[in-house]
């Protein structure tokens, strides 16, 4: 059993917006494998399926990611012991400031130094060891004018679009191969 969990706030306000990179990313999954979203109360999600492989999208905000995470790895996989250390099945996309429009980075263990959505789940599981799936957003070439957290609630440019979707198909092609579906 696989879970891949995207990041976002719920409500049309936040669509497409680059905190919501982690929703955005598990939509292009739904359509590429032709799956519909349904709301699991008991998980605070919405949440697809794709023969062992579990797609999520927290309805609990980005700061309160974690309890989402954590009610759906006990109902799903009955792993909420917090004697679990690992979750070498959990992929979790988020946006990352840390990296520009157009660069992944899938770790092990590893995520961007300050990250609201996965310090709640490090909270939650009382661990960090699980895949980062961190998906670029920062636009700003440079200029750091606007404070992240305003940033983040920004929408793309038309010339980011075509970068967002290339990140979309590599990150795709590399959690296909870490999970070895057959699509």
């Amino acid at each position: 059993m696989n879970f891949i969990v995207g990041l976002g706030n719920p409500g049309k306000e936040y669509d497409k917006s680059r905190h919501n990179l982690g929703f955005m990313l598990l939509d292009h999954l739904a359509q590429r494998w032709q799956l519909q979203f349904s709301v699991q109360k008991k998980c605070f999600a919405e949440i697809a399926k794709h023969n062992q492989t579990y797609l999520v999208k927290p309805q609990t905000f980005m700061n309160d990611s974690g309890r989402a995470v954590q009610a759906m790895t006990k109902y799903y996989a009955d792993q909420a012991d917090t004697s679990v250390a690992e979750y070498p099945n959990l992929f979790v996309a988020f946006d990352d400031l840390d990296l520009e429009v157009g660069q992944v980075k899938i770790q092990y263990g590893k995520g961007p130094k300050i990250h609201n959505g996965l310090t709640s789940i490090y909270d939650h599981l009382k661990t960090n060891q699980f895949w980062h799936v961190r998906i670029g957003a920062d636009g700003r070439q440079g200029d750091r004018m606007i404070p992240p957290t305003q940033y983040v609630l920004s929408r793309f440019s038309a010339e980011e679009k075509p970068l967002i979707e290339s990140m979309f198909q590599t990150i795709t092609t590399e959690i296909e191969k870490k999970i070895e579906l057959v699509t």
